[in-house]
């Protein structure tokens, strides 16, 4: 049992000072949670004491959310389960005499919780000497359960829950900076604009030392009077992390409200404990950012925030004009190409799908996302070099045979003449898919007669599809196959005129492969 000469115990003398008392004023309304404190001790009574004492306590606008367990073996199960614990006031002496001991070195060594700040409180004191604990164990500080008066635990509180939030936000900040790094290199792509911008956003926050909450999102198909508004969510940090990505329903309620107030009356909202910062670039984007607080913001803060918000919206602007200006590459590419397929009497469509078909084997075979669009960019180029072919070669009806076959095969040469000296990585694939897709695994191809994997796995790929979209569709010298009649073409040619672990991923993807045929038919003639 407690000794009954802890001060907890002692009935507060009154004062003579003064004859009137004024109730404390309320705390503002705050939007952060509670500090999560777990009291380990196998005496009920010290439980109640201790909760009697802190019920009414705040530290930077937040209360405290007291967690209870009545052994160590009952507080190991509580700390695997919840990993946001501020502080633990633990009991040494309970199922065994070192369980608090031994309940420390499970935090600290098992779980790797080095967030948490670890109190030991003893009744005991001679028994667990404070120098060694203080020296063999991790721990924040060692208090005899006799000194705990109610102010001294009151500063024992106020020191250790500051202490984890200095860590907590040491290692936010950490973790911001990783991330800044590792996504600064790949701003302008949107996955890594996203990142960055929450990796700044964190490291702001922790800055200017106000809540963890925030969010950014962008405002396209502007509309101040009609809800036509789309919200990209940007960046989120604290509660909004899972967001980004998400749609603008999925946000609470009283933070899309507040966003669509201040879109609507385009200017910024503060309010207690929170606020929405509304800005509008000279390109017309519109930008807002949502945060909490708990503490009165000065102007360094409304300073710093403005100046993330800028200089956000101006690398959102800067990525938008990449993106335009690398939409722009592909749609010449794509019109040229075009262009070509419709002097050689072919549908234009053509190009769409060997493009599309390419970029789902390139995948297959383990080309990562990024490069399998720039081959999938690249892909309708393939047949860049017929605009050199003279017209009576390129639409003759029937089979090419003598020096017609001989010029027509020249394309190829051509096609890569006209993009080999080009270092962008696009048009390095396009050069070498121009020379290879007529090669054959067998080394009966031109113009080189390659053999097996002396062809470039991009020329190999292009290879497939190509025919397989050949025999598919219509041609001004024959109609289409049946596409059955096609991939038993492909199956056949396996070992011969195809790779045959390409036509193995071909039969693979077959209905991802059909799709594409489906999704970009040709009109009929």
């Amino acid at each position: 049992m407690a000794s009954k000469k802890n001060p907890l115990f002692a009935k507060k003398k009154k004062s003579n000072k003064g004859s009137k008392t004024t109730a404390a004023p309320k705390p503002p309304q705050t939007y952060l949670d509670n500090w999560k404190i777990l009291i380990v001790d196998d005496e009920p009574e010290v439980h109640t004491v201790t909760k009697m004492v802190l019920q009414d306590y705040q530290l930077m606008g937040r209360g405290l959310d007291l967690y209870h367990a009545y052994s160590a073996a009952e507080a190991r199960d509580m700390l695997k389960k919840e990993k946001n614990y501020a502080l633990a006031l633990v009991d040494v002496v309970m199922e065994t005499d070192e369980a608090g001991l031994q309940l420390v070195k499970y935090i600290r060594e098992e779980l790797k919780n080095h967030h948490i700040r670890l109190v030991l409180r003893t009744g005991q004191p001679g028994f667990a000497p404070e120098k060694d604990v203080i020296r063999d164990y991790d721990i924040n500080d060692y208090k005899d359960k006799t000194e705990l008066t109610e102010i001294k635990l009151h500063t024992l509180m106020c020191s250790a829950l500051r202490s984890f939030e200095d860590i907590k936000r040491l290692d936010q900040n950490r973790i911001g900076l990783e991330m800044v790094i590792n996504a600064s290199a790949n701003i302008f792509e949107s996955s890594s604009l996203q990142t960055f911008t929450s990796a700044v956003l964190m490291q702001l926050m922790g800055l200017i030392d106000l809540s963890n909450n925030a969010v950014m999102v962008t405002v396209s198909g502007f509309s101040a009077t009609e809800d036509k508004n789309q919200f990209d969510i940007l960046a989120g940090v604290g509660d909004f992390d899972k967001f980004i990505g998400s749609k603008k329903e999925e946000l609470p309620s009283h933070v899309l409200t507040l966003l669509e107030q201040a879109v609507s009356a385009r200017r910024s909202i503060y309010e207690t404990g929170q606020l929405v910062l509304y800005s509008e670039t000279l390109q017309g984007n519109h930008h807002l950012l949502f945060l909490q607080h708990y503490r009165e913001l000065n102007k360094l803060d409304e300073n710093l925030i403005e100046l993330f918000c800028a200089n956000v919206s101006i690398a959102y602007e800067n990525h938008m004009l990449r993106a335009e200006i690398d939409e722009t590459q592909r749609e010449i590419v794509c019109i040229l190409s075009e262009a070509i397929e419709n002097r050689s009497k072919e549908s234009g469509n053509h190009i769409y799908r060997v493009a599309e078909m390419t970029s789902i084997l390139a995948l297959a075979y383990g080309y990562s996302e990024e490069e399998a669009e720039r081959i999938k960019a690249a892909a309708p180029l393939h047949d860049v070099g017929k605009v050199g072919i003279p017209d009576d070669v390129l639409h003759k009806p029937g089979k090419l045979v003598g020096k017609e076959w001989e010029t027509m095969k020249t394309h190829v040469d051509m096609g890569y003449d006209l993009l080999k000296s080009s270092r962008r990585k696009i048009l390095e694939y396009a050069a070498i898919i121009a020379h290879e897709h007529h090669e054959r695994w067998d080394g009966d191809g031109y113009p080189q007669g390659l053999v097996g994997d002396e062809i470039h796995i991009l020329g190999r790929i292009v290879s497939l599809v190509d025919v397989f979209d050949a025999l598919s569709s219509k041609r001004c010298y024959k109609d289409a196959w049946p596409i059955e009649k096609a991939i038993d073409f492909i199956k056949q040619g396996a070992g011969t005129q195809f790779d045959p672990e390409m036509v193995d991923l071909f039969l693979a993807n077959q209905q991802q492969l059909q799709q594409v045929c489906e999704r970009f038919t040709d009109a009929p003639h």
